[in-house]
């Protein structure tokens, strides 16, 4: 039996926030198997269920207002989906898919994240400039409202610095990123870095910053703690998402314009090779268990595709709903940075 996932709590204007989500038997048990990869149907307010093993749609449900990302919770008992429009976020089982619980008054969540540590719980307002950051008690995992924080313009994607006292976000509009202080709630600082940043990945030892520069055609490196891009890796257009391939130096790339994605180097920070013969509009990705075959979201093909690292072709391609988004499914390789969904 799950304990309360969020309780009753003051938010920073006095506002009592969105409250009690109730206990949850979600009959998880890890020996067992699904086999289920959970696709986020954005345009079309559905998610897909595909069996890993079969490559079959076994099932469509239904969910809020553009679902777009989606996110384990740190004992990996719940996988949450955030609802912007519809202001609520999802509740399901990681392994089956099935729909446990929703709760409503969470305005405008967009992107969302766990610190490293387990202790912040942060969402984007990507319509409503605004960061929303939660403190986690780890022993009850109640979330408490700490602050809505004003974060202009367009803030989408996020990272964490692994000592979980940071949050750096992009904000799309402005073209900027921005470090948040979890502790204080505050903006230590913005920068610019160039068109319509997205995704972020933070590399081994907080070396430095990647952002996907979904409005150009790179990656750019910041040195974050002097506030500076010391480089730009040339990928394709529309740099956006990242996905590590767990093997201690490489990480992907979607290029959603290009319709490619690149492979970079952590050490060298250069692009050692790109994937091509894509669908449209490339976005998320997951990494099977074995790290042999890497799956993306087509957002502009209404399609969800299987990559062959060994030979970094394409080899399968899966009809699901309109612009499908994010992506996940429970036996994966593990994810090496302390990034968001």
């Amino acid at each position: 039996m799950h304990k309360n996932f969020l309780s009753r709590a003051k938010g920073a204007s006095g506002v009592l926030a969105a409250a009690l989500f109730a206990s949850l038997a979600v009959g998880f048990s890890p020996a067992a198997r699904a086999d289920n990869v959970i696709v986020l149907n954005s345009a079309e307010a559905t998610l897909s269920l595909v069996n890993e093993a079969t490559h079959q749609v076994i099932g469509t449900i239904p969910t809020g207002k553009e679902p777009h990302h989606l996110m384990a919770t740190p004992d990996n008992k719940l996988l949450i989906v955030a609802d912007s429009v519809s202001n609520d976020l999802m509740f399901l089982d990681p392994k089956t898919g099935k729909v446990q619980s929703r709760l409503e008054g969470i305005e405008d969540p967009y992107q969302l994240g766990f610190s490293p540590d387990g202790n912040w719980f942060v969402t984007t307002g990507l319509r409503l400039d605004r960061l929303d950051v939660y403190h986690r008690d780890p022993r009850t995992n109640a979330l408490t409202l700490a602050k809505r924080l004003p974060l202009a313009t367009m803030p989408s994607h996020m990272a964490f610095s692994n000592d979980s006292r940071t949050v750096f976000v992009t904000l799309q509009i402005s073209g900027e990123v921005a470090a948040v202080d979890l502790p204080t709630q505050t903006v230590l600082w913005k920068m610019h870095v160039g068109k319509t940043p997205a995704g972020l990945w933070m590399t081994p030892a907080d070396k430095y910053l990647l952002v996907g520069m979904t409005g150009e055609d790179d990656v750019a490196v910041v040195d974050w703690r002097h506030q500076t891009v010391i480089k730009r890796i040339h990928t394709g257009a529309g740099a956006h998402n990242f996905r590590s391939l767990d093997d201690g130096r490489h990480i992907a790339v979607t290029n959603r314009v290009a319709s490619t994605i690149s492979i970079l180097d952590e050490d060298t920070l250069t692009n050692v090779g790109d994937i091509t013969g894509l669908l449209p509009g490339p976005d998320d990705m997951e990494l099977s268990a074995d790290k042999r075959y890497l799956w993306v979201t087509f957002r502009f093909a209404k399609h969800v595709g299987i990559i062959d690292l060994t030979t970094k072709k394409l080899v399968q391609t899966i009809a699901v709903g309109r612009s499908p988004h994010g992506i996940y499914f429970f036996d994966r390789a593990p994810v090496t940075a302390p990034n968001g969904a």
